[in-house]
């Protein structure tokens, strides 16, 4: 049976003047202020569509990775991803970089890294952003 999560935007003025707040509504966590320079300049304590992007990718990719690996019959010990999204202004999001170094006892690196090029292709979040390059650093710790 299929989940929905929902988070809402609101914005206020023209995109480089203007300023917004994104909600995370489905789970109550809370009120993110967004504007152009946390976009395109420096984040300034507010997060941006991009942020977003890598948080809900990283999170997506451990645990599509660690399902692979208990799959596997070895299950990690411990995950670490960052999921780096670069956006250029004018052009949109043009790249994204997992990088993942993980502690899985019993297990070769590139058994490891093979794994985790699984992972990254059956990801949800890494098959609905099919529109971007996505490249992958694995090894274990």
């Amino acid at each position: 049976m299929p989940t929905t999560r929902t988070a809402t935007a609101h914005w206020e003025g023209s995109l480089f003047e203007g300023a917004g707040q994104v909600t995370l509504a489905s789970s109550g966590l809370g009120t993110y202020d967004v504007t152009w320079p946390s976009r395109a300049e420096e984040p300034d304590g507010r997060t941006s569509p991009e942020e977003l992007i890598a948080a809900a990718h990283s999170s997506c990719f451990n645990m599509a990775f660690s399902n692979g690996l208990a799959k596997a019959g070895t299950a990690a010990t411990s995950l670490d991803t960052t999921a780096e999204v670069e956006f250029t202004p004018g052009t949109g999001i043009t790249g994204i970089k997992l990088t993942v170094r993980g502690v899985v006892e019993g297990m070769s690196n590139d058994q490891f890294v093979e794994l985790a090029e699984a992972a990254k292709a059956g990801c949800p979040v890494s098959q609905a952003l099919t529109g971007t390059t996505i490249t992958l650093d694995a090894a274990l710790a």
